[in-house]
C-alpha cells in the first residue's frame, strides 16, 4: 500500500537488471535523504555508481527515474495478511500503513513521490498505477472475507481497501495530523461496519 520507499530486494538477472536495481535503490535513497525537490540525475549517478550518461540515455531524467522506481515497486512481492478474519487482516494492514507513514526511512520517500505527482504528469501516472496495483493486491483480504461469508458476494473488494486507506492519506497529505493507533482503529471499525451493511455492494 505505502511501501514505495522500501529497500530494493535482490532480483535475479544479468548486468542490465543489476544496473536497474542499483539505480532504483539510489533513487529511493536520494528521495529519503533529500526529497523530490533536490532529486537529481547526478546525485543518483553518484550514489548508484552508474554513469550519468547511462541514466540520461535510459531514464531520460528525474521523472523517468521516479516512474521506473514506482513501476518496480508495484510488482514487488508483498506480504498480504491472512489472519482468518477481515477484522484481523485490516488491523494488520493498518499497522503496516502506520509504520510506513511514521518511520522516517519510509515516510520521506512516500511524501516525496506524492509531492512529485503534483509536479509531474509522468510521476502522477506512475503513482496512480502503483496504488492501483497495491489496492488490487490488498483486496485479496476482502475477497477472502466474501468467501467466508463475512460480506455480501457482490462487494467491491478494491473499493473497501481504498476507503480503508483513505484516512491515512488524508492525514498524511491534507491535514498533516499525526497518524496513530486510535485513527487506525476507527478506520477498521468504520469500514467493517459499512462493508457488512452492504455499502460497498456493486
Amino acid at each position: 500500500m505505502a511501501d514505495e520507499g522500501k529497500s530494493v530486494g535482490r532480483r535475479p538477472g544479468g548486468r542490465t537488471a543489476r544496473v536497474r536495481e542499483a539505480v532504483i535503490a539510489a533513487t529511493y535513497d536520494e528521495l529519503a535523504a533529500r526529497g523530490y525537490a533536490e532529486l537529481t540525475v547526478e546525485r543518483v549517478a553518484q550514489r548508484s555508481g552508474v554513469h550519468k550518461t547511462t541514466l540520461y540515455r535510459r531514464w531520460g531524467g528525474v521523472d523517468g527515474l521516479l516512474a521506473d522506481a514506482l513501476a518496480w515497486s508495484s510488482v514487488e512481492p508483498w506480504d498480504v495478511p491472512d489472519t482468518g478474519t477481515l477484522d484481523g487482516d485490516l488491523r494488520h494492514l493498518g499497522a503496516v500503513l502506520l509504520d510506513a507513514f511514521t518511520h522516517p526511512e519510509t515516510l520521506r520517500p512516500s511524501e516525496a513521490v506524492i509531492f512529485a505527482a503534483g509536479q509531474s504528469p509522468r510521476a502522477a501516472e506512475a503513482l496512480t498505477a502503483f496504488y492501483q496495483a497495491r489496492h488490487e493486491q490488498a483486496a485479496v483480504i476482502v475477497s477472502r472475507a466474501v468467501t467466508r461469508g463475512e460480506l455480501p458476494e457482490d462487494t467491491d473488494v478494491v473499493e473497501v481497501i481504498r476507503t480503508f486507506s483513505a484516512p491515512f492519506f488524508y492525514r498524511l497529505v491534507i491535514t498533516r495530523e499525526p497518524l496513530d493507533a486510535r485513527m487506525a482503529e476507527v478506520a477498521v471499525s468504520t469500514v467493517l461496519a459499512a462493508a457488512a451493511a452492504g455499502v460497498f455492494r456493486r
